[in-house]
């Protein structure tokens, strides 16, 4: 950049409600859990925590109530070097909360409670947030939960993003879908997530979110006819890899194999590694591979949110022979090993 177009403050913002989370202190029914742990939980707020970590300059927007809990947000984003500067407090909205169990929330084994409705987050809109501070970033991150908060929240996104084929003249929009079944009214309201899609300059979807919002089978190849607007569109496969579109063509990698601690947060830190690598113009098998790798991260850890692999490590095992990627093992401790050749420990033939 020079003089007369500096570099943007921030390389990603991110736009989002986050809510503060409370984890059972003991497995069991929310009935009969008799205490709880505090933490935060948010899409967007956690992929700017995990970028933050990873050494990039990030900023979360969003509103929280004038309360305790939009304190302990705040503070919370912020000791992860996130800024948190365009966060507004709204004195008449509180800040939501929620409640689960200790059971994956990507299967039937758990419970969620949810207090949200007519939170702080929910009155964001074109009129109520500043535009240009979202717009000031190399990437405005945003996911399909905002959609679902409010009547207003769908019209800001939408304002944001564009009608498809639409030169925004803005920063890179990333579009995470991030559907979430309880938010929507109905399966037909769900649809509107493809639209926005549609918008997006990188949109990432998981297989499985396709089928369920839009009823879209038959693979990747299936979701991306029925997306072919977005640049690059990420296909999320689970344990099965993912697979990358974009101008060049069609590009797959597998995952590593995982020991699970928990499923949480995985998706936000694979849309972290992916931006990461993004924006340090990396090819496209490389921001698959940081993709899965900070994944990986978030997966050997109890919590939404872990530190991701140091960046020379990433790029290490990233830039592994396809043998040796596809026989890659990644278990508990893996991102802080002393001696980088720990973090493949276990390579199976």
């Amino acid at each position: 950049m020079d003089s007369a177009h500096p570099a943007p403050p921030f390389e990603v913002v991110a736009l989002g409600e986050s809510m503060v989370t409370f984890l059972p202190a003991v497995p069991g029914r929310l009935a009969d859990v008799p205490s709880f742990d505090r933490g935060i939980g948010g899409a967007e707020s956690n992929v700017a925590c995990v970028l933050a970590a990873g050494g990039h300059r990030t900023r979360w927007v969003s509103r929280v109530g004038a309360d305790g809990f939009g304190d302990h947000l705040v503070e919370a984003v912020g000791a992860y070097g996130v800024d948190v500067a365009a966060v507004r407090r709204d004195p008449a909205r509180p800040t939501g909360i929620y409640f689960r169990t200790a059971g994956d929330r990507a299967t039937d084994a758990h419970e969620v409670a949810y207090y949200r409705a007519g939170s702080a987050a929910s009155a964001m809109s074109a009129a109520t947030m500043d535009l240009d501070v979202l717009r000031a970033g190399r990437v405005l991150h945003l996911s399909g939960i905002t959609a679902a908060l409010s009547a207003d929240c769908l019209g800001l996104l939408r304002t944001l993003i564009g009608a498809p084929g639409t030169a925004h003249g803005g920063p890179l929009v990333s579009f995470d879908v991030n559907h979430r079944p309880g938010l929507w009214r109905t399966a037909d309201d769900a649809r509107v997530l493809l639209d926005l899609a549609r918008g997006a300059d990188l949109v990432f979807v998981g297989e499985d979110e396709a089928e369920e919002a839009w009823g879209v089978t038959g693979g990747p190849d299936a979701i991306r006819a029925a997306l072919p607007e977005p640049a690059v569109l990420v296909v999320k496969r689970g344990a099965d890899g993912a697979v990358l579109y974009d101008a060049q063509g069609r590009h797959a990698e597998p995952a590593p194999r995982v020991d699970v601690v928990a499923a949480v947060g995985a998706g936000d830190a694979f849309a972290a590694g992916f931006l990461s690598a993004t924006l340090r113009a990396l090819p496209a098998a490389a921001r698959l591979r940081h993709g899965h790798l900070w994944a990986a991260a978030a997966l050997t850890v109890p919590g939404d949110l872990a530190t991701p692999p140091s960046r020379a490590h990433a790029d290490r095992l990233a830039a592994l022979e396809t043998a040796a990627w596809e026989t890659l093992h990644l278990g508990p401790g893996w991102t802080t090993a002393a001696a980088p050749e720990a973090a493949e420990e276990v390579r199976t033939p």
